[in-house]
């Protein structure tokens, strides 16, 4: 690994990072909401540490290599993690504590949504900013933005773009070019943003929610600038606006580069993940209607039907914006909604969990299995819209999934192992790993009262979810390091 060529493009990213924290200071100074120094010095600190990390190697030019995109994802995500938390470590309102810090700004970027701050309608409007800006950044995923630029830096993307885009196909390029392929998602990234910004605008939502929550929306966050989350607006315009952008970031984003770039809308219902993921969509939708209705927790089918199809989607898709208490319904509705959160999104969206693509290789895997048990001379191929998936995407899978049971029960335990019980610690893993945010029992609302070294563990998990196992699993294994 070249140590060296990894360090330089650390600090240059740092750099790059430090002026993402202009914009909140620019929001402090127009509502002089007393923050502006926090973010000031967060600016400072981490542009200095940029800079230090750059100076000593920055005639370090040489091309990046697999090994070294790994241990760049990781290492920026990191370093991010702890620097993006210098807002909140160093602002008076709120009051919080490094590790608190910590736990708030890796949620953030890794699309977590969930929170340890009580009270987000008495924040100053900047912290309130930079916790949404923190999803959208990281909705995409910075290194992915990173790859746009690096080639003018003298340095490869390629790398860095396969170790951080979410799914089993990671060869698959959009375009020829890399950095083609980044602005491409960025610039479908940016439209859905404006898009949605200007719709929340429109139906009601000041304009500094509107664009905060569809930073957040869009990026699959869950993040929000009031207590009560979307439940706060208390309109129905606005909530099936959250619906519709939060189903179309739920979307693997090279079907809307191709659907775009044709300008034929049946590209999406000729991909078979789309297909799989809105049927997976509409039968546990309508499953939670009628079980809302039927056991009187709404009185009318009216109420069932927009509580039950925006809870769904949201927490369906790994967002987590909440308009009710999901985790005071029914048992069977809160678990049903809970292990949607495992299957999540597309390949290739913002979304967490195990991914729509991998739900259903598997599911076709078993299947196989199965039919070989009768006809064990028989050859039969995995095939996915019309194509049959090589062996070795289908052993990737399989070994994703392996993995992904084993992290979660050791999550789980160490996580019982800090004195929660059975329901929190569980669906905290959950809500951890499938970056999905709100869970159940003590963290139905908020993560404010688990202890520091559960917090911890939770961060663990959100990084390890938002950089699906692999990427962060290969640098911790002794074959990593070995020459």
């Amino acid at each position: 690994m070249q140590l060296f060529v990894v360090q330089r493009i650390l600090g240059i990213l740092l750099m790059v990072f430090s002026v993402t924290m202009l914009p909140p200071l620019l929001v402090s100074w127009i509502y002089s909401d007393g923050a502006s120094a926090a973010f000031f010095d967060g600016f400072a600190l981490t542009l200095s540490m940029g800079v230090l990390f750059w100076g000593p190697v920055r005639n370090q030019k040489k091309e990046l290599r697999l090994r070294d995109g790994f241990m760049v994802v990781i290492m920026f995500w990191t370093v991010l993690g702890l620097t993006g938390s210098l807002p909140f470590v160093l602002a008076e309102n709120p009051q919080m504590s490094i590790t608190d810090s910590i736990f708030e700004s890796i949620s953030g970027l890794t699309t977590t949504g969930a929170t340890v701050i009580v009270g987000l309608d008495a924040l100053p409007q900047s912290v309130l900013y930079y916790r949404q800006q923190l999803q959208w950044l990281g909705g995409m995923g910075i290194i992915v933005l990173a790859v746009a630029v690096l080639p003018m830096l003298g340095i490869g993307g390629m790398q860095l773009y396969r170790a951080e885009t979410p799914g089993p196909m990671k060869d698959t390029k959009l375009t020829p070019r890399i950095t083609e392929t980044a602005k491409a998602l960025w610039y479908i990234y940016l439209g859905l943003t404006v898009t949605c910004s200007l719709g929340y605008w429109a139906a009601g939502m000041s304009l500094f929610d509107a664009i905060c929550h569809a930073f957040s929306t869009v990026a699959i966050g869950g993040f929000s600038t009031h207590d009560a989350s979307m439940g706060y607006f208390d309109s129905r315009l606005i909530e099936m606006i959250a619906v519709v952008f939060m189903l179309l970031a739920g979307v693997n984003f090279a079907l809307h580069f191709i659907a775009l770039r044709q300008r034929n809308l049946l590209v999406y219902f000729g991909d078979s993940e789309f297909r799989y993921y809105l049927t997976n969509m509409a039968v546990i939708t309508v499953v939670v209607i009628l079980t809302l209705y039927s056991s009187g927790t709404y009185k009318t089918w009216d109420q069932s039907i927009i509580q039950g199809v925006f809870q769904t989607v949201s927490i369906g898709t790994t967002a987590g914006f909440t308009t009710a208490d999901y985790s005071a319904w029914p048992a069977f509705i809160s678990i049903l909604l809970l292990f949607s959160s495992f299957v999540g999104g597309c390949a290739g969206s913002t979304g967490g969990g195990i991914k729509v693509i991998r739900y259903v290789l598997l599911i076709k895997q078993g299947v196989r299995e199965i039919f070989r048990l009768i006809h064990p001379s028989a050859e039969t191929p995995i095939r996915l819209g019309g194509k049959t998936i090589s062996p070795r995407v289908v052993e990737a899978v399989w070994g994703y999934f392996s993995l992904y049971v084993a992290s979660f029960i050791l999550m789980y335990l160490a996580l019982m192992l800090t004195g929660l019980d059975v329901t929190t610690a569980f669906s905290a893993v959950a809500a951890s790993i499938n970056n999905l945010g709100p869970g159940l029992g003590e963290v139905g609302l908020n993560y404010a009262s688990l202890s520091d070294p559960a917090k911890l563990i939770l961060c663990f998990a959100m990084v390890l979810g938002r950089l699906e196992i692999f990427t962060l699993l290969v640098v911790l294994s002794p074959a990593y390091w070995s020459k």
